[in-house]
């Protein structure tokens, strides 16, 4: 990510988180192609062509859109797909930031690639000034809050510790009590829940779309009292991004509020 690319860039973005990051950028009218679950901006991504998902890119049509760049990320996207991308000839700018300051760094990154520093570091700086505050908040209070982050129903999935959601809100005093699950994304059952106990039980609103009915559900299964669950924005929790500093602040609230 070290070189400027040349004005007017064509930009194709294959990640819901980097699409965003684009638009507060304020390159979104460089945007040739995104895919159908770019949502954010709500207001503008209407007008941007899709090309097809996450992981299933068409990359054939992306050829065509003869973009300067494609924006990627590791864990969302197909390495065979960015591989014939590349191979075709076009830039490949990939990321997979774990952690709030490592998407600070993938912003400044990011700003090189595009030409637009001047935009992508006061980002970088209200995540790194908001983790700080966060970790000496957690530092001060000198308490933990155990914490299972569940983001699928039929099987319950959870995520261990080499997660961002994850990194978000031990660095705000948690501590995931599924935190050595393998893989990084596992199957855990109703009394998995039920003997850690934990304290915060955060159903995501994404890629599982859980909503109140299924607190009552698990609570149901696992006899853990319903107070302790509550539904938790995986937009805040998981993209990286423009989106992280509200996410760094997020984990923290949805904790100890």
């Amino acid at each position: 990510m070290s070189a400027r690319l040349p004005k007017p860039m064509r930009i194709v973005s294959l990640c819901p988180s980097l699409t965003e990051m684009v638009f507060d950028f304020g390159l979104g009218d460089s945007l040739v192609g995104i895919t159908k679950y770019c949502v954010h901006p709500c207001e503008r991504v209407g007008a941007v062509e899709k090309v097809g998902g996450t992981k299933d890119p068409d990359v054939a049509r992306i050829l065509e859109l003869r973009p300067d760049v494609v924006l990627v990320n590791e864990e969302e996207n197909r390495k065979a797909d960015a591989d014939a991308l590349e191979a075709a000839g076009v830039r490949i700018a990939n990321s997979f930031p774990k952690t709030s300051l490592e998407t600070a760094q993938m912003l400044r990154d990011y700003g090189v690639v595009l030409g637009c520093e001047e935009r992508a570091e006061p980002i970088a700086l209200d995540v790194e000034a908001r983790t700080r505050g966060v970790i000496a908040r957690a530092e001060e209070r000198g308490a933990t809050r155990t914490f299972a982050y569940l983001i699928w129903r039929k099987p319950w999935m959870s995520v261990n510790a080499d997660t961002f959601a994850s990194a978000l809100l031990t660095q705000a005093g948690g501590r995931n009590v599924f935190a050595d699950g393998d893989p990084r994304y596992h199957t855990i059952e109703a009394g998995d829940l039920r003997a850690a106990a934990p304290d915060r039980v955060l159903l995501c609103t994404e890629p599982f779309p859980f909503k109140d009915e299924h607190i009552a559900e698990l609570a149901a299964a696992t006899g853990l009292d319903p107070e302790r669950f509550c539904i938790a924005d995986g937009e805040f929790l998981s993209w990286h991004g423009s989106r992280t500093p509200g996410g760094v602040d997020y984990a923290e609230a949805i904790l100890w509020d």
